[in-house]
């Protein structure tokens, strides 16, 4: 079947990876999106057919009557606001899909419209800050958990379908009840999310010093809050979608804040040394691998001499060695860190090789 037409409403990071591991790993899928944009055609989609990876771009749904699977890509209400539009042109074996971070109310939503027996819930527990196709690649799939939650209603069939498909990507099926999803991402990816965007305005909003704390801010606080930098409709749409569920987890983890402001105003050294001991204990046991929402970051750190050139060195030695850098820059605040250059790689094989070459070459290198 993965050999059909496969068609993608929305097109951005995570529609365009999705299509990218699809044309890497599969027998060779026609692949066609959705232009919703009547005044022309987004530079994502131009690009992603310039590379071959779309081999269609339609203004038209009735295209997609060809479609033997779909992939909606889009905010979460606008996925299921075309779940209407799509009904009567889907064709009797097409399975439809989603790649949002709520499940249970598109999940509703279909069986409202008497899709259930079509329509499968994703959702790739991957992603990055940054948007877009162009910030698209085939590896992002690659070892990472991928949620299906099929209704008691989804024929065998398709679940088998779908398994396939996400192994095929190289990613890590799991299933589960899509209020159970519901319930699990609110804790651990939605919630997170919220935390780091009002940690940022607390910054943002400090009158006088506001400034001073952007400048001097180093690893713990970039670390916490990276994921601020995501879009803001993505996750205006989610929180409304999935509201309740982050309420009860928010109203949780407000009052362990609370416990805390407790234990600080009480100088209770034993209640903040056991917050810590067992937060870090906890934290260490989850597995050091780019899976689910909580990402590796595939890093080093380097000391290098203060002089022209020297970050270019170290960047065409390794383009020379054909070693990808995802993300370079300077560490200007290094109170808690070592290194005065830190490296960001794509994947685990990539840093491993950086690490050989540099230290070969003599530099210092730490890891993290």
């Amino acid at each position: 079947m993965f050999d059909t037409t496969i068609g993608f409403i929305g097109f951005g990071l995570i529609g365009g990876s999705i299509a990218r591991a699809l044309k890497q790993r599969t027998p060779s899928p026609r692949l066609i999106a959705y232009n919703y944009h009547k005044d022309g055609t987004p530079s994502g989609l131009a690009l992603a057919r310039k590379d071959g990876v779309l081999d269609d771009i339609t203004e038209d749904l009735a295209d997609f009557s060809s479609c033997g699977i779909i992939f909606l890509c889009a905010p979460v209400r606008k996925n299921i606001e075309y779940l209407s539009l799509l009904k009567p042109i889907l064709s009797q074996d097409c399975v439809l899909t989603d790649v949002g971070s709520v499940k249970s109310n598109i999940e509703e939503a279909s069986k409202a419209l008497g899709l259930s027996n079509r329509f499968i819930g994703g959702h790739p527990m991957t992603g990055s800050e940054k948007t877009g196709y162009e910030n698209s690649y085939a590896m992002l799939l690659e070892n990472a958990y991928y949620i299906l939650t099929p209704s008691k209603e989804t024929p065998d069939h398709i679940i088998d379908t779908m398994l396939s498909l996400v192994k095929s990507f190289g990613s890590l099926p799991v299933l589960l009840d899509s209020r159970e999803h519901d319930t699990i991402t609110a804790a651990i990816s939605h919630l997170p999310h919220i935390i780091a965007a009002q940690l940022v305005n607390l910054i943002k909003n400090s009158g006088s010093l506001s400034d001073k704390m952007r400048l001097l801010a180093a690893g713990g606080f970039k670390d916490i809050t990276r994921i601020a930098s995501s879009s803001p409709e993505m996750w205006e749409n989610i929180c409304l979608t999935n509201a309740d569920s982050i309420r009860r987890v928010l109203n949780q983890y407000i009052e362990t804040l609370r416990a805390a402001d407790q234990a600080l105003a009480a100088r209770d050294s034993a209640a903040l040394y056991q917050m810590f001991d067992l937060a870090g204990a906890y934290r260490n046991s989850i597995p050091n691998s780019r899976q689910g929402a909580i990402r590796k970051v595939y890093e080093i750190y380097l000391d290098i001499i203060d002089e022209a050139g020297a970050i270019a060195t170290v960047a065409t030695l390794l383009a020379s060695n054909h070693i990808s850098i995802k993300n370079i820059g300077i560490i200007h605040n290094r109170e808690y860190e070592e290194g005065v250059l830190r490296i960001e790689f794509y994947d685990e094989t990539s840093r491993e090789l950086a690490m050989g070459l540099l230290k070969r070459y003599r530099y210092t290198i730490y890891e993290r």
